[in-house]
């Protein structure tokens, strides 16, 4: 039996996700992201699994012989904080990090707790710059 991965591109409504997003300040936050990574990228957003919002999609392929889709990039409105979806090599992010704002970075995903918190055009280039990386990736 096959490796199944967890996230995958479901028909459920991005809409009536965002409207279960309990806090308004942060379910706002949600529609402005979903604003910005529909302009910046020119997919249409759709459903990863339970709560991942994405845009576009691109196939992997590990050595182990795992592979499966996933999204170019996208955002998770999270109970403590906002998770960006934004894979790129350490120095592109390294050349953001600076002028980004107040964020916390894991091994896939930049954390951040509002909007308000970060640069806007900043999001945008590393928007773009995750979906040129992620691209490469496709195989």
């Amino acid at each position: 039996m096959g490796y199944e991965p967890k996230t995958k591109e479901t028909d459920n409504s991005v809409i009536e996700f965002i409207e279960t997003v309990e806090n308004p300040k942060k379910r706002e936050d949600t529609y402005r992201l979903l604003n910005l990574f529909t302009e910046t990228t020119g997919y249409e957003a759709r459903m990863w699994g339970p709560s991942i919002i994405g845009f576009g999609s691109y196939h992997y392929k590990y050595a182990s012989g795992h592979e499966g889709d996933a999204p170019l990039t996208g955002f998770s409105p999270r109970k403590a904080k906002i998770s960006l979806y934004l894979m790129m090599e350490d120095e592109d992010y390294e050349k953001f990090a600076p002028d980004f704002g107040k964020h916390t970075r894991g091994k896939a995903c930049i954390y951040v707790n509002k909007l308000a918190d970060i640069n806007a055009e900043v999001l945008k280039n590393m928007i773009h710059t995750a979906v040129v990386f992620s691209k490469k990736q496709d195989c």
